[in-house]
């Protein structure tokens, strides 16, 4: 088994929880590392943190106030990219769309408007005003945020209810593809990551919301609601 550098992984001795994104109760013990529990579902392939290990609101916040994540800084437009220019693609003129997650440097949303869209911003901690998730868009985004999902199923429930018919789901998040290298994988570190997609969890997430799913690119992942043509709309 990897070691991670702060401290040797072992198998986990902790009861499995159920998955929290298709909610099976057959989720299997996966590894322990520096005290956090991991287990891995074998309908979904999700794998995940024990939810008693999930870090509170002031931990990610102090965490999410590291990211240096600057809307003019080149080099994290050309990060954005690889979901913005598949997404853009495929969106009629002036579509409206939500930026999920936004962070505290909506650097996505910007290259939207750019490009003439209409968007809006909802993020927990940044930019928490509820009533954005009220309407309906013709797309949503949501990078570099559904690694921090603490109740995924609740999460993509409400992404569905986000998306007009017809609208498209944009999602990025760096796959976890090599068990063998968990322990001591960067995303894993981050304590704020606390469940880890492969591309067959997006398959299921597809089916399981009869989505249309496309990986445009290594972790990028491209959804469509079924239903009439995304039409810009207020």
């Amino acid at each position: 088994m990897p070691v991670d550098s702060t401290g040797p992984a072992t198998p986990p001795c902790a009861p499995s929880p159920p998955c929290p994104l298709c909610r099976s109760r057959s989720a299997q013990a996966f590894v322990t590392v520096t005290g956090r529990d991991y287990f891995r579902c074998p309908l979904c392939a999700l794998r995940f943190v024990d939810p008693a290990h999930h870090p509170d609101r002031e931990t990610e916040r102090a965490c999410y106030a590291l990211h240096e994540n600057d809307p003019d800084d080149p080099r994290y437009r050309a990060f954005l990219a690889r979901l913005a220019d598949p997404l853009l693609a495929e969106l009629p003129p002036g579509a409206s769309g939500l930026d999920y997650g936004s962070g505290p440097g909506p650097a996505l949303a910007a290259m939207l408007r750019e490009a003439g869209h209409r968007v809006a911003l909802y993020d927990p901690l940044f930019a928490p005003d509820t009533r954005v998730l009220e309407k309906k868009y013709d797309f949503v985004t949501c990078t570099e945020t559904a690694e921090h999902f603490h109740d995924p199923a609740l999460e993509f429930t409400r992404l569905d209810a986000l998306l007009r018919p017809g609208g498209w789901l944009g999602l990025m998040t760096i796959f976890q593809n090599d068990d063998a290298r968990f322990a001591g994988w960067h995303y894993r570190r981050d304590p704020t990551h606390v469940v880890f997609y492969r591309e067959e969890t997006m398959h299921w997430i597809a089916d399981r919301f009869g989505w249309h799913c496309t990986i445009p690119r290594p972790d990028v992942v491209l959804m469509r609601k079924p239903g009439g043509s995304a039409e810009g709309q207020t």
